[in-house]
């Protein structure tokens, strides 16, 4: 007949438990480990992206003031 499962665990059945919760334990350390880099990262790149910005508009504001003296200049010389 059939075999019934005994309500004891067996060494080798709970050596596999135990393996699998430790596998899932570290996979979810690794995960959070994962997360938080990548949070490292998206607020490094909002930083650069802020200073390239900044940079940017300050290359188009001394931009202007040297266009607009270049035409005054102009003007006041004729």
């Amino acid at each position: 007949m059939a075999d019934k499962k005994s309500a004891e665990a067996t060494p080798e059945s709970s050596a596999r438990a135990n393996r699998q919760r430790l596998a899932q334990e570290e996979g979810a350390r690794a995960m959070a480990d994962i997360e938080q880099k990548a949070a490292a990262v998206r607020k490094n790149m909002e930083r650069l992206r802020a200073l390239r910005e900044a940079k940017e508009a300050g290359e188009v504001g001394s931009e202007v003031v040297a266009a607009t003296k270049k035409k005054r200049g102009k003007t006041l010389a004729r």
